[in-house]
């Protein structure tokens, strides 16, 4: 077809892939970047102007707007039917504003409505056709994720859709800090919040937002109550160089863990299989105490070990937001992640990365 070339049809099949809006796009939002490339258009909100030029270098459409500035959002209603909200809370204060100043960007009926309708009116009608055929037979669109079950992302539901309102679908990244101190017991899911500072109080309050409007049958919302995030870029290193103590056994505290592409792919699993309102606790099998994952680290690494303090000699000596991690203890059962989202974790425990990390010394060795 004259005139009809290579980037028109790149532009056309960007088109037509499924959308999906990622707010909060750091380390862990670039990685789903990658595991969804070429299987969805991608849309991420940023608060910072210069992070444009990186989001499009890896595929993504930037948009600029930030959630502490709620008339900056209004692009975001009926943009994407799906939402991974990464983004955290304020910094102070007991409520997250910024979960409530998204899902009234995400919920606005007029917005949402024109938005539907300019989508409808400009798309041609033989790809309509097409995506609401596709949809009905339930085509999957793409690959899985490279370290998920098989899945896929939803189709384009605001196109396939032009005259039914459709909730979008979000699922939010929160913190099992929720809990605060468990006493090192083993925990489900249906262990009641006693969130006992309040970065986690916030947290809470994004939760119970969601449920809210999910409730309302404005969203629907899924919840990953996520652990300590490592991976080759996100380990205590600068911590042990700098000697910083850990707590003596007697007085440690077990943490949980999980590596940034595991989690990736558990969150865009729970795009497609998270159940409604439902929590998961995105961890993986470490039964680890914090000073044995400090030391597992520093052996691997081939540094020294960090120091041990009594839980006193660390009261007096450390900071208050490390003293906050120190202060709580549990266990998570993840029975969920691996029965309902059948997730195959690449990293099972911190020990499978830390072989990997081995391994490569040795073979550079």
């Amino acid at each position: 077809m004259r005139g009809y070339n290579a980037s028109t049809m790149n532009a056309t099949r960007t088109l037509r892939r499924p959308r999906v809006l990622i707010v909060g796009c750091g380390d862990v939002g670039m990685r789903c970047v990658e595991q969804l490339q070429h299987r969805a258009h991608i849309f991420a909100l940023t608060s910072h102007p210069e992070r444009r030029v990186p989001l499009r270098a890896a595929g993504v459409t930037p948009l600029v707007g930030d959630l502490d500035a709620p008339r900056s959002l209004k692009r975001l209603a009926g943009l994407a039917p799906v939402v991974l909200h990464l983004a955290p809370p304020p910094k102070d204060g007991a409520e997250d504003n910024r979960t409530r100043a998204l899902l009234a960007a995400l919920t606005a009926p007029r917005a949402r409505a024109a938005a539907r309708s300019a989508l409808a009116a400009h798309a041609p009608v033989g790809r309509l056709r097409r995506l609401r055929a596709a949809a009905r037979l339930g085509n999957p669109v793409g690959h899985p994720p490279r370290h998920a079950a098989q899945t896929s992302i939803v189709p384009d539901t605001p196109l396939r859709t032009a005259s039914r309102r459709v909730a979008p679908r979000i699922v939010y990244a929160s913190t099992t800090g929720v809990y605060g101190d468990c006493g090192g017991a083993l925990i489900d899911e249906t262990r009641p919040v006693a969130p006992a500072n309040a970065r986690a109080t916030r947290r809470v309050s994004a939760e119970r937002q969601l449920r809210q409007a999910a409730a309302r049958g404005a969203v629907s919302a899924c919840i990953a109550r996520i652990p300590g995030i490592y991976a080759g870029n996100r380990l205590p290193l600068a911590r042990l160089a700098k000697r910083t103590p850990a707590l003596v056994d007697a007085d440690d505290v077990y943490t949980n863990h999980i590596h940034a592409d595991d989690l990736a792919a558990i969150l865009l699993r729970m795009t497609t299989h998270g159940r409604p309102s439902r929590v998961i606790h995105a961890s993986d099998d470490s039964t680890l105490k914090m000073g044995e994952y400090f030391d597992r680290v520093a052996d691997a690494y081939g540094v020294e070990r960090a120091p041990r303090i009594s839980r006193e000699a660390a009261e007096r000596q450390l900071e208050p937001m490390m003293l906050s991690f120190m202060r709580e203890s549990r266990l998570l059962a993840n029975e969920r992640l691996t029965r309902e989202l059948k997730v195959r974790l690449r990293y099972r425990d911190v020990d499978a990365f830390l072989r990997t990390v081995r391994a490569r010394q040795d073979h550079r060795g």
